[in-house]
């Protein structure tokens, strides 16, 4: 079932299983908070069973880039097209936020976003790959956050 993110009212709905389950609602809250001011969407996500194609590709993404495999459950999933540019977002049961960037006129600027919930631990299979930056939120407290450019087509 669908839910449209409310930024203004956090709610754990749909990542109830996460042990840092308030702090992953302030993360996705943020990203919703993130597409209305920027683009006047909507932020919907759906439980990951629904999205197998947006959540393959995904983890097909990391696979093939960097050898990444999340180790722990997705919980949702939420695309966002906005004119020229499309996102996929996947949230996981441990606190973390993956998003893929792909705008479709410029290769060079597609990426893959990583987003740790406040509270968490830099997953092992991210540990020793990248580092990450702190972003202080009102919504999530805060973020600690990497990415990589993506070299295929996908």
């Amino acid at each position: 079932m669908a839910y449209e993110v409310d930024w203004k009212d956090v709610s754990t709905v749909g990542l109830e299983s996460s042990p840092v389950a308030e702090a992953l609602a302030g993360l996705r809250a943020n990203e919703a908070r993130y597409f209305r001011n920027k683009y006047d969407v909507a932020f919907v996500t759906v439980p990951a069973a629904e999205a197998k194609d947006s959540l393959d590709r995904v983890t097909r993404i990391l696979a093939d880039e960097r050898d990444i495999v999340i180790s722990t459950p997705a919980l949702e999933v939420a695309e966002v097209e906005v004119p020229g540019i499309r996102w996929t977002h996947v949230f996981y049961e441990s606190g973390l936020g993956v998003n893929v960037l792909w705008p479709e006129d410029d290769p060079k600027k597609r990426a893959v976003g990583f987003k740790l919930s406040d509270g968490m631990d830099v997953p092992p299979e991210l540990e020793e790959k990248f580092k990450f930056a702190r972003q202080k939120s009102k919504l999530a407290g805060t973020i600690r956050g990497s990415y990589f450019v993506i070299k295929g087509d996908y």
